[in-house]
């Protein structure tokens, strides 16, 4: 094909502009919907009997995570992504509306949100993350999407009919014939780790009796989400260093597929609950 034949990327990542650099962004609507779906989730889950939560102990959970989510995937983008920055410019911390978030560390964000909440509420952390995995691919779906539209994080040069040219992907003021089509990979990552685990856990939380042995179906979670990740990682743009020869995003999914074994190593190995 042609390069004139491919999409060119012009979407505006704002809903409404204020200023050059305020408004309201799809990236921001994507988090907030994410959050409103969590807790509509979960409010489900406990009508019909997945959990016995009072609606008190339900927003405590939400408010948990949702402060685990932003602070975790924000400290996780400076450490795992922009560690020097933090070196020579500590206030780039504080910076969120340049962006720059990261999943890997959102995800360690909720593991200490869920800890603090299961020790305030007496509750089992395994039972909680249980709860909460089927939560979570909604937002994930979402922020993927609103990557696209910001034109952030594209993959590597493809030259499938599907492919999009990013100009971002460019230096400022390059031609668009010489810009190379990329790899859509902010929605391949859409479907691998938003549609296909939200559909999976919703499976698992209605269809079977994974709750009956705790831990499993968070096992599971982060053992599927390390594998997609991975997969999806291989139409990605590096967008840092590599280390041992991977990206960073397959690199770090290795330690949840660790993780995700471990649990349903455990959980097979403990008695079941009735």
């Amino acid at each position: 094909m042609s390069k004139t034949e491919y999409w060119v990327h012009n979407l505006d990542p704002f809903l409404f502009q204020f200023t050059e650099s305020f408004g309201i962004r799809y990236y921001g609507l994507a988090y907030a919907l994410g959050f409103l779906v969590g807790m509509w989730l979960l409010h489900i889950f406990c009508k019909h009997g997945k959990a016995t939560l009072t609606p008190d102990q339900q927003s405590c959970i939400i408010t948990s995570m949702m402060i685990g989510v932003l602070l975790g995937g924000r400290m996780g983008y400076m450490l795992f992504y922009a560690f020097d920055d933090i070196l020579r410019r500590p206030w780039v911390i504080f910076q969120i509306w340049k962006g720059g978030m990261a999943s890997h560390g959102g995800f360690i964000g909720v593991l200490v949100a869920c800890w603090w909440v299961a020790k305030k509420l007496n509750l089992s952390i395994l039972r909680l993350g249980d709860l909460i995995c089927p939560l979570v691919p909604p937002g994930i779906l979402l922020g993927r999407i609103a990557n696209f539209i910001n034109g952030e994080l594209w993959g590597k040069v493809s030259h499938a009919s599907w492919a999009v040219i990013f100009p971002q992907s460019a230096t400022p003021g390059t031609p668009l014939e010489l810009i190379e089509p990329r790899h859509p990979s902010q929605l391949y990552a859409a479907g691998l780790e938003g549609a296909i685990l939200l559909a999976y856990s919703q499976w698992r939380l209605w269809k079977t009796d994974v709750l009956a042995s705790p831990g499993r179906l968070t096992g599971e979670f982060l053992s599927i989400y390390g594998v997609v990740r991975i997969f999806g990682e291989q139409f990605r743009e590096p967008d840092a260093p590599l280390i041992m020869d991977l990206s960073r995003g397959s690199f770090y999914s290795i330690f949840l597929l660790i993780a995700g074994a471990f649990l349903i190593y455990y959980s097979a190995t403990r008695r079941r609950v009735d």
